[in-house]
């Protein structure tokens, strides 16, 4: 083992790689895949469906999510995706709904 200091002063140890290089990307790549957020937009509709437009786009984790709009002047930290709809809804006029993105492989099924 070796120790070496980080940019930040941290002493960190090191130790022989337990992976090789191509080991080691594919098991960070299905870490990746495992623990992505759901994206999601905020779609702003006017009247009975008369007009339409992304108002947000939304990160859903595990226990929360994220949100920040379009215009990225507003950005909003949530228990969960559903309560960006508040904000965004403007009487009866003009109503919000959540709209999943879908997969690549989703897309291609479709």
């Amino acid at each position: 083992m070796e120790t070496v200091d980080d940019e930040v002063g941290t002493s960190l140890t090191t130790s022989t790689a337990l992976w090789t290089d191509d080991e080691f990307d594919e098991m960070v790549d299905e870490m990746v895949t495992d623990y992505a957020p759901n994206l999601f937009a905020v779609v702003q509709v006017r009247g009975s469906r008369v007009d339409g437009h992304i108002a947000a786009w939304g990160m859903a984790f595990e226990h929360h999510a994220e949100v920040i709009s379009t215009s990225g002047d507003f950005h909003m930290s949530l228990q969960c995706p559903e309560r960006a709809l508040h904000a965004y809804t403007k009487g009866e006029e003009i109503t919000a709904r959540l709209v999943w993105v879908k997969s690549e492989e989703a897309r291609q099924m479709t």
